[in-house]
């Protein structure tokens, strides 16, 4: 038997395929990932996949005249399975919800009334949360048999005490839902699972940064989320590709004035900010990295001030740090940014051995601090889609 774990969004699906252990009730490493790209309108699918210890292949995916192209991918999706895996059972299908608001701190299997509910949740995260319904709605379709599972990103960060998700207004504000919530739950569950394996000490003060087109940090003591830079929404904190960060509310009301609309800000604050709109040439480090332009470079160093930034205020709010682990598509592949943070933090002493972290390509988990480091450091790729099999496998014992 296997769990079959999606992330819908505007315009792709990845997915994983996640054999289940009987013997533990546990899902062992992903025997198939892969990803369908090209779901926009008028957009060209196409789909990849790589078997466990095999090279990727790619193939298009047709779309019938006057077809959705989610329906296509979704077709192609188990014509893959069909083929490939026709020996193997699909017990459920678990799915990334980017949030799960007040209502949900725990994964769920889902059904009408629970949909309707995450609806309500689609303005706090307009890239993610939409599309991740949607998803859901088609997979029941194409899948009415098996249970569909939605997973929270939100989730991991229910220990977080009233001092962290309070904001200081109105206090019926407050008692309607306008709180902090925190994001990036699944990774950091992952994360924080492969630490208690490979580190003792990351049961005391640990800080995860989980770097990329999204961003955000974590710290944890007992492996309990504590603090995190995301808040209400997926806006909040740390720069991020597209995305603003933490930004002075002032600038809102200033540009409300100057006659911008919701839609007008909206685009600017999820879609043309970030490192995008501070380097005006992309949203993707390694694209700035090669460029070496002032203003690429520029954005990069304001990328790498607003992680030492918000990690000093975290370590602050957990009196110290033992464990630093970077993970996500910057943390796990940018070893330049990760010594730079190194060097930054050596106040709380903090050191990386050179050869270590150029080694750490995010192909495994490693350990990258120097022998007279106080702080561990690891890079730690991430697996979201393994918390998620986990969790739907759970419910469905």
């Amino acid at each position: 038997m296997s769990i079959l774990s999606v992330n819908a969004g505007s315009s792709s699906l990845k997915f994983a395929l996640y054999p289940v252990i009987a013997s533990s009730a546990k899902v062992s490493e992903a025997e198939m990932t892969g990803s369908i790209e090209g779901l926009e309108p008028f957009g060209k699918p196409s789909i990849s996949w790589k078997m466990k210890g095999q090279q990727k292949t790619t193939d298009v995916v047709a779309v019938p005249k006057g077809a959705e192209p989610f329906d296509a991918a979704l077709l192609a999706l188990k014509n893959l399975l069909a083929t490939h895996f026709s020996h193997i059972a699909l017990q459920a299908i678990a799915h990334r919800v980017v949030h799960g608001g007040s209502l949900y701190s725990a994964s769920v299997k889902v059904t009408p009334e629970v949909l309707a509910q995450l609806a309500t949740l689609n303005a706090l995260a307009p890239l993610h949360q939409p599309h991740n319904l949607v998803g859901i709605q088609a997979f029941t379709e194409s899948f009415p048999h098996l249970p569909q599972i939605a997973c929270f990103d939100t989730a991991f960060h229910r220990t977080l005490s009233p001092l962290e998700t309070t904001f200081a207004i109105d206090k019926k504000l407050t008692q309607s839902g306008v709180r902090r919530f925190g994001f990036h739950g699944l990774s950091y569950q992952f994360v924080s699972q492969v630490l208690q394996d490979v580190s003792p000490r990351s049961a005391g003060r640990a800080v995860m940064a989980h770097l990329g087109n999204g961003a955000s940090l974590c710290a944890t003591t007992e492996h309990q989320s504590c603090a995190t830079t995301m808040g209400f929404s997926a806006l909040d904190g740390l720069m991020m590709g597209s995305r603003s960060g933490a930004l002075d509310p002032g600038v809102l009301l200033y540009l409300m004035e100057q006659g911008w609309s919701h839609d007008a800000i909206q685009k600017m604050l999820y879609k043309q900010s970030g490192l995008l709109g501070v380097s005006g040439e992309s949203a993707d480090m390694r694209t700035l990295r090669a460029s070496h332009s002032q203003a690429a470079d520029f954005a990069i160093d304001l990328f790498t001030h607003r992680v030492l930034r918000e990690i000093g205020a975290l370590t602050a709010c957990i009196g110290g740090l033992d464990v630093l682990a970077f993970t996500g598509g910057i943390g796990e592949h940018d070893a330049i940014l990760r010594q730079k943070v190194a060097i930054g933090l050596s106040y709380l002493g903090v050191s990386v051995d050179v050869s270590s972290n150029i080694a750490a390509r995010g192909d495994a988990v490693r350990s990258i601090q120097e022998d007279e480091s106080t702080v561990e450091v690891w890079v730690i790729p991430t697996d979201e889609g393994r918390v998620a099999a986990q969790e739907a496998l759970a419910l469905c014992l």
